[in-house]
């Protein structure tokens, strides 16, 4: 298939960009079925904002709660599931080692 440069447009800045024939040629080959959005520019911009930046971003849960094994108060990064143990990282870590052997 013979690729000829295109010219597309930008749908963050509205300016016209060349989607050259290279890069079309690399799409095809990587199976990427829609052209290019955004010019260089504004692609260059999306990549380097930070991840949560406007969406729905997850916020970070901190919850206190006891250990089942040990009962030793700890905090985990997630709302602990009723009927589901907890562990201590102590704990935790050794059940993760002790069940690698053989089960």
């Amino acid at each position: 298939m013979e690729f000829q440069d295109k010219t597309l447009n930008c749908v963050d800045c509205g300016a016209e960009f060349i989607w050259t024939a290279g890069e079309q040629l690399f799409f095809a080959d990587k199976n990427f079925k829609n052209e290019p959005k955004r010019c260089k520019a504004c692609k260059a911009k999306r990549a380097s904002r930070p991840a949560s930046g406007g969406g729905v971003a997850r916020e970070r849960v901190e919850t206190t709660t006891n250990c089942s094994a040990c009962g030793k108060e700890t905090t985990v990064p997630f709302r602990p599931t009723q009927g589901r143990p907890v562990f201590c990282r102590e704990c935790f870590q050794s059940r993760k080692f002790a069940g690698a052997g053989g089960v």
